[in-house]
């Protein structure tokens, strides 16, 4: 390779972040660092890599956004026959990461994930963009396929299949919702001295501790 990539290096030193500073919820901290990413107008502020397990424990990981938070955990919505699906079938636990460069952040998230009702992935499904709607029944998200050109096909078949506009929600598709059991908060520092604020439960209490950077 041309590019040294070993080389590759940038300081951090827009803000700091301490255990007095930071708020004693950490769904509250999440949304206000949430809420500083969508007023900086960063390109895509709930986007999150979604990490999964298999069976075997050959872990996966992928780019998702966020389409849901509350107290009950973050949600998301997919194909459940795709990779992630599967993976959530067999080991029900994933992570979350959301990274900001932008705003030299990045929070990670553990915890336990299930799926949301079919009437909360009815609901969601009914607001997408009808293009996307026909697409969840067009691709056979994760499986072999032989060309874009029978995916075009797909799309078509769809579109006429559902010509009237009703397009259903497939029995294949939804929601997940993970329950967060911890957070961790970063913030970039100079000389790699990062702060890293973790929250962990015990029983219904959130824990609040530094990690080394």
């Amino acid at each position: 390779m041309d590019i040294e990539v070993a080389s590759l290096r940038r300081e951090y030193s827009k803000e700091e972040l301490t255990e007095e500073s930071v708020q004693k919820d950490p769904l509250g901290q999440f949304s206000s660092w949430l809420d500083e990413a969508i007023g900086a107008a960063l390109p895509e502020p709930t986007a999150m890599v979604l990490s999964t397990t298999s069976a075997l424990g050959q872990p996966s990981s992928r780019v998702v956004l966020l389409k849901g938070v509350s107290e009950k955990g973050f949600v998301w919505y997919t194909n459940y026959e795709s990779r992630k699906g599967f993976d959530l079938e067999q080991t029900p636990r994933a992570s979350l990461l959301f990274f900001w460069p932008e705003l030299e952040r990045q929070i990670r998230i553990e915890g336990f994930a299930g799926k949301v009702t079919v009437e909360e992935s009815r609901a969601y499904f009914n607001s997408r963009p009808l293009e996307s709607r026909l697409g969840a029944w067009a691709s056979h998200q994760s499986s072999i396929v032989a060309s874009r050109e029978i995916l075009r096909r797909q799309f078509e078949e769809a579109t006429e299949r559902f010509a009237d506009g009703e397009v259903p929600l497939p029995p294949y598709w939804g929601g997940y919702l993970l329950k967060p059991e911890s957070y961790e908060f970063w913030q970039g520092r100079p000389s790699r001295m990062h702060d890293r604020i973790h929250y962990r439960k015990d029983t219904d209490v959130w824990i609040i501790e530094r990690l080394s950077p």
